[in-house]
């Protein structure tokens, strides 16, 4: 449905960092940046998600947060590993989140600007 997704980001290097590596275990690479934004999806691809430096960085509320899709638990767990070594805060924990499903298994974590994220198993995986 989404074609792609931006971020406004306070400091880009900070956030490419953290990006970089949380993005990694999920096989996100950056496809393109720039001095003022840095583009993610999957190598050979387009971005489908991108951070942008910006003055002013407004992060939504508790109701937003983006997914993105890991293939197996071990994507997921070196994701959030990974976050919070560069600079990310857990909101959740990593495993098995009964309360989206029986088999719902994710990571959930808050980047350095204050975004809520998640890595969660593809459905079928």
């Amino acid at each position: 449905m989404l074609h792609h997704l931006s971020f406004a980001v306070a400091d880009l290097a900070r956030s490419a960092a953290f990006y970089d590596a949380a993005l990694k275990p999920l096989g996100y690479v950056r496809v393109w940046d720039d001095d003022e934004a840095v583009g993610y999806g999957y190598p050979g691809g387009g971005d489908k998600f991108a951070i942008k430096q910006r003055d002013s960085v407004d992060v939504p509320g508790e109701g937003f947060h983006v997914a993105f899709a890991g293939l197996s638990r071990e994507a997921i767990d070196a994701f959030h590993a990974a976050a919070l070594v560069h600079g990310g805060a857990d909101n959740g924990g990593t495993g098995i989140h009964p309360e989206y499903g029986d088999d719902y298994y994710a990571a959930f974590v808050i980047d350095p600007d204050g975004y809520r994220i998640e890595a969660a198993l593809q459905r079928g995986a």
